[in-house]
């Protein structure tokens, strides 16, 4: 049988081909497979979970294996069970529809599959009947605590922004049809307007929404000024202010999502400090201080999810003489844990934006980015990734400091923390050590005199009681 790109194109094969087609797609962000015996209760949970995500696709007549069994066996009654679900308990009721799929099971029997497709995003928080509230996040359903669901309504109210109608857009005389073209292609779907409609990007009533103006208008930035990225390049490891400041070059990049990031990698790939080593080509040539992977999963994550509703503030990438950051509009959305960065697992603040971005395999791994650039960051000795989180940004640090695993290993957890804020070059005192740490400035002193001790750590001011004293790592 042929491979197929989308379940939309599965659904084109006949009977004898379809069930294996579905079961060949991998469980994701938007795909769930289930058995014919599923109840009603499973299903609305998963309902939930796709409605508060970004939408998707139920299957039911597919093992967990693969195997195609249809629904046939399961009985009528448990059909209806499945066809009210998101009546009957869900709150507020998920848009959905049923359909279902003339199929062979894997015993030669003519039978059916139940196809169950939830919209896009929906707007509200939904809850099941029992009052629990699930998220899809990655290949899982997340059932989330009281806070995790005050932050999914607080992010519900700016998800619905890209889902607005962008003022006179239209399909005719704003979108790139080339870009559009080679999005359908890439999807094997015959007709790209239906797509955008099929994923959301125009309304009910076929308006061009914000989401489908950023990722593929001409001119993206008649509509939002600041949908554009900023490569900033500095002397020495600080920006310096008025005569002072160490700027030395600047490179303002617009237009469409899938343009901005690759210029905007081409930009980075140009200012990015570099060492001669031997490569694979058997010559030394200029390496990157930073791994590629580690650094444009850092840019790509600040293009899908920043918040475009905070229309003040553009996405900057920072390159210093020691570091490297990136910083984009709006908080961390949904569930976001700074002090265990490597726990957290995928959720879209712009799940238009997101799964398109996917399709056009921009962050393939979904969901895994921020584990694979802790472990890249790592296999080239380098220290982790830092986030800092501002009442209205997020900022990734990259540093090419390398780092003694062994050593770091060895130390407790809390001089451990010292060194990754001292590490992060940002000029800390003992008092924004303590700060940062939660600690008494004493306790905190008292561990940095051991650091001192040893070697690891130096102060640096004019004086024992200078107040801009700050604390620097030693080579």
């Amino acid at each position: 049988m042929a491979t197929v790109g989308s379940v939309e194109q599965a659904l084109q094969l006949s009977p004898a081909e379809v069930g294996e087609a579905l079961a060949a797609f991998p469980e994701d962000q938007w795909l769930e497979r289930k058995s014919a015996g599923v109840s009603g209760q499973t299903i609305a949970n998963l309902l939930v979970g796709f409605a508060n995500a970004e939408g998707g696709v139920i299957i039911i007549g597919l093992s967990d294996d693969g195997v195609v069994e249809g629904i046939g066996s399961a009985g009528a009654k448990r059909l209806t069970d499945r066809q009210r679900a998101h009546i009957d308990f869900a709150t507020p009721s998920v848009r959905c529809q049923l359909r279902l799929i003339d199929c062979i099971t894997a015993k030669g029997n003519a039978d059916q599959l139940a196809m169950i497709e939830v919209e896009l995003s929906s707007e509200k928080v939904h809850a099941t009947n029992r009052d629990e509230v699930f998220l899809r996040i990655g290949d899982r359903n997340r059932k989330l605590n009281f806070h995790q669901r005050q932050e999914l309504l607080y992010d519900k109210g700016q998800a619905s922004f890209e889902s607005t109608p962008a003022k006179d857009a239209t399909l005719d005389h704003h979108l790139d049809y080339s870009l559009l073209n080679s999005y359908a292609d890439r999807l094997s779907h015959p007709d790209a307007k239906r797509l955008l409609s099929a994923r959301g990007l125009l309304d009910r009533n076929d308006r061009v929404t914000i989401a489908a103006v950023l990722l593929f208008a001409t001119e993206p930035q008649r509509w939002l000024p600041e949908a554009r990225v900023r490569v900033l390049r500095y002397r020495g490891s600080d920006r310096g202010t008025g005569a002072h400041q160490q700027l030395l070059s600047e490179v303002r990049i617009e237009g469409p999502i899938p343009h901005m990031i690759n210029e905007a990698r081409d930009a980075v790939l140009d200012q990015l400090p570099t060492r001669r080593a031997l490569t694979g080509s058997g010559r030394f040539e200029p390496v990157p201080l930073l791994p590629l992977t580690t650094w444009l999963e850092g840019l790509v994550n600040a293009v899908v999810h920043r918040s475009y509703s905070h229309s003040g503030d553009h996405i900057r990438v920072e390159i210093f003489d020691d570091r490297l950051e990136i910083e984009s509009p709006g908080r961390f959305p949904g569930i976001f844990d700074l002090s265990d960065p490597l726990q957290v697992r995928r959720f879209a603040r712009n799940p238009r934006i997101a799964r398109t971005c996917a399709e056009l395999d921009f962050g393939l791994e979904r969901g895994e980015g921020i584990r694979r650039m802790f472990n890249e960051m790592k296999l080239a000795g380098l220290v982790d990734p830092e986030y800092h989180q501002t009442s209205g940004s997020v900022r990734l640090t990259l540093s090419w400091t390398a780092v003694d695993r062994d050593l770091d290993d060895q130390l407790p957890g809390p001089v451990r923390d010292l060194m990754r804020l001292i590490r992060s070059g940002d000029r800390l005192s003992t008092g924004d050590l303590a700060e940062a740490t939660g600690r008494s400035r004493p306790a905190v002193l008292r561990q940095l005199r051991v650091l001192q001790k040893e070697g690891l750590i130096s102060r640096v001011g004019k004086s024992s009681n200078d107040p801009r004293a700050y604390w620097k790592l030693k080579s």
